[in-house]
C-alpha cells in the first residue's frame, strides 16, 4: 500500500483540509482501489512517479467537476472531449493523472459555495480570473460553450467574488466568432468609447492580466493569465484596427 501511494504521488493539496480535502479524500479512496485492482497478476500497470498537483490544479479540477455536471448528466463523449483539453491545459503526462482524479470527482456532490469560500482564502483576484478563464476553456471541449456551462461558470465566478466586468471580460474572449462587440467587452468599455479611453482600459486591463501577477500561483495559472494577456492586446488591437487608429 505504501508503494501505491508513492506511484499516486504525494503534494495533493491535502493541506487544504474543509470541502476540498473531503472531496480529494474520497478521490483518493477510490484510486487507491483502481491501483490496487491494477496491481493483481495479469495486470500489466506503470510504476512511474506520477506528477504532484498544485492547489490551484486541484481547484480547478473541482470546479470543472461542477461545470460538466451543469446539464445534470455526464456522458462519454464530454469526458472524452475533456480529456483533450487536459492535454493541452497541463501537457500529456499531468493531464492523465488530471483526468483520472477528476474523474473520480465527477461522481461526487460537490458543495459550491463551501468550495469556493475555501478557494478564497488561499488566492488572490488574479488567480481567480485565471480559473474562470480555464473554466470557460473546458466548457468549449466540445466545440460549443453551452448556455448551462455559461451559467454555471457565472455562479462559480459570483461565489470567488469575481464582479460581472471582469466576468464578461473572460467570457468575451471565448466568443470572438459569435459576438462582433466582443473586444469593447474585454475591455470592459463601451462601443462609443474615445480613443483616449480606450488606450486606458487596455493599459488597466493589461496590468490586471499581468502573468507577474500571480507568479506564485503555478505554471498552469501563469500559462492561462499569459492567454488572457494575448487576448487583451488583441481584442485592443481590433479595436484600433476597426477604428482606424492604427
Amino acid at each position: 500500500m505504501k508503494r501505491i501511494f508513492q506511484i499516486f504521488g504525494g503534494g495533493l493539496g491535502w493541506s487544504l483540509g474543509g470541502p476540498i480535502g473531503a472531496i480529494l479524500g474520497v478521490a483518493f479512496a477510490n484510486r487507491i482501489h483502481d491501483l490496487v485492482e491494477a496491481e493483481k497478476p495479469g495486470v500489466n500497470y506503470s510504476r512511474t512517479q506520477q506528477p504532484s498537483l498544485s492547489d490551484f490544479h486541484i481547484a480547478l479540477l473541482v470546479l470543472a467537476a461542477r461545470v460538466i455536471k451543469a446539464d445534470g448528466k455526464v456522458d462519454q463523449k464530454e469526458l472524452d472531449f475533456t480529456r483533450v483539453q487536459f492535454v493541452s491545459i497541463f501537457g500529456k503526462e499531468r493531464a492523465n493523472e488530471s483526468f483520472s482524479i477528476f474523474r473520480k470527482i465527477v461522481d461526487q456532490q460537490i458543495p459550491l459555495i463551501k468550495v469556493c469560500n475555501q478557494i478564497n482564502s488561499f488566492t488572490n483576484h488574479g488567480t481567480r480570473l485565471q480559473l474562470i478563464h480555464f473554466l470557460f476553456k473546458l466548457g468549449l471541449a466540445d466545440g460549443h460553450l453551452h448556455q448551462n456551462e455559461v451559467e454555471e461558470i457565472r455562479r462559480i465566478a459570483r461565489n470567488l467574488r469575481i464582479n460581472p466586468y471582469d466576468f464578461e471580460s473572460i467570457k468575451a474572449m471565448f466568443a470572438k466568432e459569435s459576438d462582433a462587440g466582443w473586444a469593447y467587452k474585454v475591455l470592459e468599455i463601451n462601443e462609443n468609447a474615445s480613443e483616449a479611453e480606450v488606450k486606458k482600459a487596455y493599459r488597466k486591463m493589461a496590468l490586471k492580466s499581468h502573468p507577474d501577477r500571480i507568479v506564485d500561483a503555478g505554471a498552469e495559472a501563469q500559462t492561462a493569465s499569459k492567454e488572457t494577456f494575448l487576448n487583451v492586446q488583441k481584442a485592443y488591437e481590433h479595436i484600433q484596427k476597426t477604428k482606424g487608429w492604427s
